[in-house]
């Protein structure tokens, strides 16, 4: 009875989670557009990185409740589905042209990014220090992001902003009264989420790390998988890629960050040499498919099948090495 429980959570908690995070950003955006915040840095900060408030949430309270696994799992997961499966899926439907400067400065950040989260791994550990540091990174990325969107208006990126911006109208109360109750649902779902995952992983003596990177990843990445997959049916390229890498910055830095700031992390060996190996391939992957050797970067279907076949390759491995240890 209660592993059917866990699973019922573990599904109305991700749809609750999903559905939460749509009304946050919508109350957070129409407060925004209220006060008088320019759409552009509506489009880049709050929408942008809106998308990953499910992955924030649900790390910080795994890490409160004392599992780092599915915390950090959550991250490294997440990051890897945005590129293999959501890239992957969303360049099968249609190929993604990179033309905006602002994605190619941004990938080289996400290179340094996935090498400094590697290097924290090595002793085993997210200490308070990392975690810090993470953040600190993150500030720094934060403001620079605004400078160059306020400075490169006529960039690709910043006219699919404008474009593809769409705030929906309200009155102030109402947009408060959804950014404090998507909040909160987004807390009460995430604690759902995480109830669920860590009492299936108990049953079936899963790792809530393997949790976190698969099912839990996936989930949380949902959000992105809709707006890239939308942005890219409009033909706005440069919004649906920069969404992954918005995204992925964000886990990284952030997401893994206060995760460890509220509870430092233990970090088992396999983190490092298997799932941060393969997150810092597809990061890499990415760099080059979008920077490109001639002219703008590009990934057509055929790397997007590519995409999807080395995430099936990975979660494959994963679901083996559930069951070979379950046998």
């Amino acid at each position: 009875m209660t592993l059917l429980l866990a699973a019922i959570a573990v599904i109305g908690g991700l749809a609750l989670l999903v559905w939460s995070a749509d009304k946050f950003v919508d109350g957070a955006a129409a407060t925004a557009l209220h006060a008088g915040m320019p759409s552009l840095l509506i489009g880049m900060v709050i929408i942008g990185f809106g998308t990953s408030a499910p992955e924030m949430v649900v790390s910080a309270i795994s890490s409160l409740q004392g599992n780092p696994g599915l915390a950090l799992g959550n991250a490294y997961g997440s990051n890897i589905s945005n590129i293999a499966l959501i890239l992957g899926f969303t360049a099968v439907l249609s190929p993604i042209a990179v033309k905006s400067s602002i994605l190619r400065k941004e990938l080289p950040i996400l290179c340094l990014v996935t090498l400094l989260a590697a290097g924290q791994l090595l002793d085993g550990e997210i200490s308070r220090n990392d975690a810090w540091v993470l953040l600190g990174v993150f500030v720094g990325f934060m403001g620079w992001s605004i400078f160059q969107g306020l400075r490169y208006r006529e960039d690709s990126l910043m006219a699919d902003i404008d474009t593809g911006l769409n705030v929906p109208a309200m009155p102030l109360k109402t947009a408060l009264v959804w950014l404090f109750v998507g909040m909160l649902l987004l807390v009460i779902s995430s604690r759902i989420l995480v109830w669920g995952a860590v009492e299936i992983a108990r049953a079936y003596g899963v790792s809530d790390l393997i949790i976190g990177l698969t099912v839990v990843a996936i989930g949380t990445s949902l959000p992105e998988l809709a707006s890239s997959v939308a942005a890219t049916r409009k033909g706005e390229h440069d919004l649906a890629i920069g969404n992954v890498i918005g995204s992925n910055l964000f886990n990284t830095l952030a997401v893994v960050g206060i995760a460890g700031a509220i509870h430092p992390m233990a970090v088992a060996p396999e983190v490092l040499y298997r799932d941060c190996m393969v997150m810092g391939l597809l990061t890499l992957a990415l760099f080059f498919v979008g920077i490109g050797t001639r002219g703008a970067g590009r990934i057509n279907r055929l790397e997007g099948a590519g995409l999807l076949v080395i995430y099936a390759g990975y979660t494959g491995y994963l679901v083996y090495q559930v069951v070979n240890k379950l046998a």
